[in-house]
């Protein structure tokens, strides 16, 4: 699948230190460490909606760890996937009288726009879940003949506790895990089911659904199977970096964990998983079934600068969950025109304590509102190095993907 174009980059002088993350798996901040190409595998949206500023704030976040690891030297594969066959999607066209592969097109359209206005690097692979099913029935096929998967009537379920590890992502207690999942997609209750928590890998044909032929009869995959098999074939196991909002760690993050350590025989799936937080808005977390949405190609249509948007993006923690606000906006406007009116000045202070300062916070677990400070202050200051304001604007460019000039 043809993802959207990359800009360019500026290079700053120096290079940052190793990045540091919160992984949730060990529930620990540790440095990344990546071999000289640093490996990252990013969960894409599901499109039947437009990117709204949660799915925004997630490639944001991650966007600043490819940013980091290239300032650091590292060339980046990144991955990510596009779910374009799943039930929502099916949901979305029953209810709209739309053909769903019309609403895929569309909204993935859409969303590589939103991901190219906000600057966000783009995935070296982004790769469909339609455009993987082989693999994908491959990989299931791989994981029967290891006696991990069962049927339940003609569908195909994973048995969790074939990996002596599931759990280790999420640290959920089992009656957390079972209400969680009952949430998020699956289905606990299900007659025939060896464990409530068993997932499932292939859905049998349904009459009206469309479905693929392969060696495991006509069907399609299930969703975690799906990020298993796509990150094992581009990545390969351990990879550097599992990354998506909070909501996925489980099930999600802990079902292709599992997936992929049953297939690989080898632990851990990835050497951090790392979450961003949920963006509220009306006093709930923004979210495609309660409605509450901003999104990001309206705010673009209502003319706000996309740097702006970012910026507000990056004026908190990506572990913190907060509410999106039009007071955050207007704050985030503020701040861009005091930054481009600065970079704009005929000279400025000198530009290495800010690059210091940048890094330092960035590399820290994405401190980036220390980050943001340390641009402020430097735009209040004065001085007579006349190379400083360029620097300063490829710094905010090259390390915080907010282009200045």
């Amino acid at each position: 699948m043809q993802s959207w174009a990359m800009p360019t980059v500026p290079n700053i002088a120096g290079k940052s230190d190793p990045l540091t993350l919160f992984d949730t798996s060990s529930q620990s901040l540790r440095p990344t460490s990546p071999d000289r190409t640093a490996r990252m595998y990013v969960c894409g949206i599901t499109p039947y909606d437009a990117t709204h500023m949660g799915h925004a704030f997630t490639y944001v976040t991650f966007d600043l760890v490819n940013r980091i690891w290239r300032d650091a030297g590292h060339d980046v594969h990144y991955v990510q996937n596009i779910t374009d066959i799943d039930d929502p999607l099916l949901e979305r066209a029953l209810a709209t009288g739309q053909d769903w592969k019309d609403i895929a097109h569309r909204e993935i359209a859409l969303f590589c726009d939103d991901m190219a206005a906000l600057r966000v690097l783009p995935p070296t692979d982004y790769i469909g879940a339609v455009e993987a099913i082989p693999s994908v029935a491959n990989h299931v096929a791989r994981l029967r003949e290891l006696g991990a998967v069962y049927h339940v009537d003609q569908d195909l379920y994973f048995r969790v506790h074939a990996d002596p590890r599931f759990g280790d992502v999420a640290h959920l207690s089992r009656e957390e895990m079972q209400t969680i999942f009952a949430e998020r997609g699956g289905d606990p209750d299900r007659p025939g089911k060896e464990d409530p928590l068993d997932c499932l890998v292939w859905l049998a044909a349904r009459p009206g659904e469309p479905s693929w032929d392969t060696p495991l009869g006509p069907g399609r995959p299930g969703w975690h199977i799906e990020c298993a098999a796509i990150a094992l074939d581009h990545l390969g196991a351990p990879f550097d970096v599992q990354g998506g909002g909070t909501d996925l760690a489980f099930p999600h993050h802990e079902m292709s964990a599992s997936e992929g350590q049953v297939l690989t025989q080898e632990w851990p799936f990835a050497r951090h998983f790392v979450h961003s937080a949920m963006v509220n808005w009306q006093g709930h977390k923004m979210s495609k079934s309660r409605g509450n949405l901003v999104f990001v190609n309206q705010l673009r249509r209502d003319g706000v600068d996309p740097m702006a948007i970012r910026l507000a993006l990056l004026a908190h923690h990506y572990r913190q969950d907060w509410a999106w606000t039009q007071q955050g906006l207007d704050g985030a406007n503020e701040r861009l025109n005091m930054w481009r009116a600065a970079v704009q000045r005929p000279s400025g202070a000198p530009a290495a304590d800010v690059i210091a300062r940048v890094r330092k916070a960035l590399t820290s677990d994405l401190r980036t509102p220390e980050a943001l400070g340390a641009i402020d202050n430097w735009c209040r200051t004065v001085g007579d190095d006349t190379s400083a304001p360029s620097t300063v604007a490829d710094l905010a460019d090259a390390l915080l993907g907010c282009k200045l000039l």
